[in-house]
């Protein structure tokens, strides 16, 4: 039975592996997410942009807005994520300042606007398709104003000499300023973001169980609206229906054996 058990499973985590796939989890310690799914950011805090201007965040966060906390100087895993972001915002449909925005601030209040602009030119290349520039902000602020957005998103990071340790994600907001998704690691999938754009339009707070529900839907490219995929439905049924069934026979087959004295 422990081997009728063993295979089923395996049958079934291969037919429905594409059903869900959670996040990367961060550690527990001091460097971590700790979503606060629902939650508000404060609009009221300001920054100076890429250009030395003062903006206030309520400024830039009136439609659907995709947030990165990095710091520039990040020798490592911040242009990760930076070049994974410009990758898929090249590949996503929908329109950048008008259907979203994007906002990155530096949780270094040592770095301004020169590293702003350059973290800003080298993402606007990466990207590979026109981009408005007016579309993705590049921001540094100081200690305070850092620490409240950090907080407000469950952003823990901590201090070393020479950087930051600090986790990898994307935070969806509303054009509230609500939190509506996390995307960790540094990989996007085009149609991942646009469901989380479509969800932050509609201000809905996307739960890590909608990953389990994705698999029922796909965005439509004319109406850039969630639509029943049947396809990938049936699939999952089929094949979840063909590990119950071999289930059933390698069960079937160990009972047998045991009635007629034979060993399994």
């Amino acid at each position: 039975m422990r081997r009728a058990f063993l295979l089923f499973f395996l049958v079934a985590a291969q037919s429905l592996s594409f059903a869900a796939q959670p996040g990367p989890a961060f550690g527990s310690g001091a460097v971590g997410i700790e979503e606060r799914l629902g939650q508000l950011v404060p609009l009221d805090t300001r920054f100076i942009d890429e250009n030395g201007g003062r903006v206030t965040l309520s400024e830039l966060v009136t439609r659907p807005t995709i947030l990165a906390l990095v710091y520039y100087q990040c020798p490592n895993v911040c242009d990760y994520l930076l070049t994974g972001l410009a990758g898929v915002l090249g590949a996503v449909d929908a329109t950048p300042g008008t259907d979203f925005d994007v906002v990155t601030i530096s949780i270094n209040p040592n770095e301004g606007p020169a590293d702003a602009q350059k973290a800003r030119r080298i993402s606007l290349e990466t990207i590979g398709r026109p981009f408005p520039p007016s579309a993705w902000r590049f921001l540094t602020g100081d200690e305070t104003d850092i620490a409240k957005i950090a907080d407000a998103v469950g952003y823990r990071y901590v201090r070393r000499a020479d950087g930051f340790d600090h986790p990898v994600a994307l935070v969806i907001l509303s054009p509230k300023g609500k939190i509506v998704r996390y995307m960790n690691g540094t990989d996007f999938l085009p149609a991942d973001l646009k469901l989380s754009l479509l969800e932050a339009s509609a201000g809905r707070v996307g739960p890590t169980i909608a990953r389990v529900l994705r698999v029922c839907f796909r965005i439509d490219p004319k109406s850039h609206k969630l639509v029943f995929d049947l396809l990938k439905v049936v699939a999952t049924v089929t094949l979840s229906v063909a590990a119950g069934f071999a289930l059933y026979l390698v069960v079937a087959t160990l009972r047998r054996r045991q009635r007629d004295g034979r060993p399994s």
